[in-house]
Formats: structure tokens, C-alpha cells, sequence
């Protein structure tokens, strides 16, 4: 129960962190990369944008499905525990 009581603890605390962190901190950038993308045409600033897009997707994705089946394997590891004393076996 106590270790339940600081996780919450340490997830608020943390959530408080981020949303009072300033936000340059989460906006670093380089001055080179700022300077050529704001002084490229624009060909190559929506070439950029989608390039930023297909770097974002495989990882979100990934994220979503690791989320799935752990949330599928947690209802069914919970229903055989629930149900019988059986052990499973992986």
C-alpha cells in the first residue's frame, strides 16, 4: 500500500514538473538547421515537414501496439487469476 502511495507521489510530482518546466527547454533547436529551413524554399519546407511526420509515425505506432497487448495481456493474466488456480504456461 505504501509503495502504491509514493508511485502516485512520484507521478504527480513529475507531472507538475512538466507542465511547469519553461518551454524552451523542450524547444532546443540549432541555429544552422532554424536558418537554412527558414531561408529554403517552399519545395524543401514541406519536404521537411513530411520528413518529420514519417520519422513520428513507425514510433507511435509502435507505442500504441506495445500499449495494446499489454493492456490485452493484463485482462487475460487478471481473468485466469480470477478463475482458477491454474498456472500458465509462457
Amino acid at each position: 500500500m505504501r509503495v502504491k502511495k509514493l508511485l502516485m507521489i512520484a507521478i504527480v510530482a513529475a507531472g507538475i514538473f512538466l507542465i511547469l518546466a519553461p518551454v524552451s527547454v523542450f524547444g532546443q533547436s540549432c541555429a544552422l538547421c532554424y536558418t537554412q529551413a527558414a531561408s529554403s524554399g517552399s519545395k524543401m519546407i514541406q519536404a521537411l515537414k513530411s520528413g518529420i511526420l514519417i520519422l513520428i509515425t513507425p514510433p507511435t505506432l509502435g507505442s500504441i501496439g506495445v500499449i495494446c497487448v499489454m493492456y490485452r495481456k493484463r485482462n487475460q493474466v487478471r481473468s485466469t487469476e480470477s478463475g482458477s488456480e491454474s498456472q500458465q504456461d509462457w
